[in-house]
């Protein structure tokens, strides 16, 4: 089981390169995990709880 992780650990990253832009494939798809996220965290709603403030008056 340790042998496939320090495999994983030993090879060099992917990189995109776009003009002076460069950006290795795994801090990309963190990024781009941490935006999905947040966006998710921005658009779904609260839960509803109860006003205890409220009592039925």
């Amino acid at each position: 089981m340790s042998g496939i992780f320090f495999d994983f650990m030993n090879k060099s990253a992917t990189y995109l390169k776009w003009g002076w832009f460069q950006i290795s494939i795994s801090n990309l798809l963190v990024i781009l995990l941490m935006l999905l996220i947040f966006a998710l965290a921005v658009l779904l709603p609260f839960p509803q709880g109860h006003d205890s403030n409220n009592s039925g008056n």
